[in-house]
């Protein structure tokens, strides 16, 4: 699933991690796991969860073994919809064009 479209407008690697914390976003993610679904080194990664930390994008929860990161409810689509493949002409062309 991804995230809300409203959402999408971000740096790639900050759509990268809403899109792979949105689905799980019952158990949530850690880090590891987080770096291996949006692919991306850690310095990348830091940056983007600060951002969207800074958003208020992202829970962070910490026990005593682990932090895990959920997706805020907001970023949530509600229902998932059949045309969750389908790509805007804008994000075709953010895919494509190496701006």
């Amino acid at each position: 699933m991804r995230a809300k479209r409203e959402y999408r407008d971000r740096a790639e690697t900050e759509v990268a991690v809403l899109d792979a914390l949105v689905d799980r976003a019952e158990e949530g993610m850690t880090i590891f796991e987080l770096r291996a679904a949006a692919e991306v080194d850690i310095d990348e990664l830091e940056a983007a969860l600060a951002t969207l930390k800074e958003d208020d994008l992202i829970d962070v929860e910490s026990n005593t073994s682990e932090t895990v990161i959920k997706p805020d409810d907001r970023v949530v689509p509600e229902v998932p919809t059949d045309d969750e493949d389908d790509q805007s002409v804008g994000d075709w062309l953010r895919d494509r064009l190496p701006f």
